[in-house]
């Protein structure tokens, strides 16, 4: 289990990435989502002892973020949006000098890579020097390195992020084969919906709903999305486009207006936040 109390940042330049926000993350795999600024990367920092919080209590597995770090280590893995591979190395040199530098043996560590490597589908470019490699393969390697880890607690900060969609997919499935509580970040609303089994959508630094997918969505029930860039009577403007959400018995007459008409996701939370949909 993570718990998160009161946990706050405000960086030099007096930006506030996180206003205190209080949460426990106890599911196999969670979601954080939100926009671009939310403060998504900034919470996974400092829930993986990479970045001191201004203020606020982060405890794994009863271990406090701060100041256990070493044992919190011993337990965690962490892929960082920005993390890039050593352009010579290729992907099992990546993946098992990691394990190794974890304590694992050069047999287990060699296995556990070539296992890893199988499942996200780049075993044919283990002996390919990292520079070589298209931008996905490259995202893939430090995926195959918190598969191929056994951590308690994986974090993913956007994994997937630049993956065609195949690829995605064979990420999708080797997150579902991990044992430990992942903590995945993504700007894709399907992605939380297929892996997660609770969600955390973040704003301006603050947890504005929590809960799990069909919960959350629930308060759309029987609704569609109809989108247009024309106005349409009781919509929501955002930019150019002018969003309402219909019974599926009005699908036809929105149709008709030249509108594109689309199922709920979790981008609905977002667009509605304080919009009330059941009118």
């Amino acid at each position: 289990m993570i718990r998160i109390s009161e946990l706050r940042k405000v960086y030099s330049d007096g930006t506030v990435a996180l206003d205190g926000i209080d949460a426990e993350m106890e599911k196999r795999v969670t979601a954080v989502i939100g926009r671009n600024g939310a403060g998504k990367t900034t919470m996974m920092r400092i829930l993986s002892t990479q970045l001191a919080p201004t203020s606020g209590k982060v405890f794994i597995d009863g271990l406090d973020v701060m100041r256990q770090t070493t044992e919190v280590r011993k337990k965690i893995a962490s892929i960082p949006q920005e993390a890039t591979p050593i352009g010579i190395l290729t992907p099992e040199e990546h993946v098992t000098l990691y394990l190794m530098a974890r304590n694992f043996s050069h047999a287990d560590a060699r296995r556990e890579t070539l296992t890893a490597l199988d499942n996200l589908g780049i075993r044919e470019y283990r002996n390919k020097p990292a520079d070589t490699l298209s931008g996905g393969t490259k995202r893939k390697i430090f995926v195959a390195m918190a598969i191929a880890s056994n951590a308690d607690t994986v974090f993913l900060d956007e994994p997937t992020t630049g993956l065609d969609p195949v690829s995605r997919m064979e990420v999708w499935s080797s997150i579902r084969k991990l044992d430990g509580n992942i903590i995945v970040t993504t700007h894709y609303m399907e992605e939380a919906e297929e892996l997660s089994q609770e969600v955390f959508l973040v704003d301006r630094g603050t947890v504005i709903e929590r809960g799990e997918v069909k919960a959350l969505l629930s308060r759309f029930s029987g609704k569609l999305r109809a989108e247009s860039h024309s106005p349409i009577d009781g919509a929501t403007q955002i930019s150019n486009t002018f969003i309402k959400y219909i019974q599926s018995g009005e699908v036809e007459k929105y149709a008709s207006m030249g509108c594109t008409i689309k199922r709920i996701t979790l981008d609905d939370i977002f667009i509605n936040r304080g919009v009330d949909v059941e009118s």
